[in-house]
């Protein structure tokens, strides 16, 4: 099995899915665009700060993955050469730490947040406070849904970086 093509493999994929964040980021910020310049009623008014907030979150979000995926990549091969079972053993850790994150925070943080958010919206009348948490789901279920395929990725790759473990302890 090539680790480093499956390493490449998997950062390259990345860089294709991060420019959702970036996307649906320019997207809120056009809607929030929309809102100020269109909005006649409070409750569309309300949109305008929370969905550019949302918006430049997103993009960040996306702009600092990709960077980072990116230059990931040029890593793998130079880490690679030099040491292949470290390499292995370092992206282990690393994929079992993320694995670990998204099961805390993406899979079990974010549902609860997306629920206190509605209950919010269930007693609050206010049209600032709807507003701040509709587009708080809005952005939260993007996140998850962008991070579902990165998890299935992140694990598909673990399964091969432990089974080049493997091979490499033969």
């Amino acid at each position: 099995m090539d680790i480093l093509k499956a390493a490449t493999d998997w950062a390259k994929a990345e860089l294709i899915s991060t420019p959702f964040f970036i996307l649906f980021g320019v997207m809120f910020m056009s809607a929030s665009v929309g809102f100020w310049q269109l909005g006649k009623t409070d409750m569309a008014k309300a949109y305008i700060i929370p969905a550019l907030v949302a918006g430049a979150l997103l993009t960040i979000i996306g702009l600092g993955l990709f960077f980072t995926n990116k230059s990931r990549i040029k890593q793998f091969e130079t880490a690679y050469n030099a040491d292949a079972s470290a390499f292995v053993a370092s992206e282990l850790e690393r994929a079992e730490a993320t694995l670990k994150e998204y099961k805390n925070i993406v899979f079990t943080a974010i549902p609860l947040i997306i629920a206190a958010c509605a209950l919010v919206i269930f007693f609050m009348t206010s049209p600032a406070w709807r507003a701040c948490m509709i587009t708080t789901i809005a952005m939260l279920v993007v996140i998850l849904l962008i991070d579902g395929t990165a998890h299935a990725r992140i694990d598909a790759y673990n399964k091969q970086l432990q089974q080049a473990e493997q091979e490499l302890l033969k």
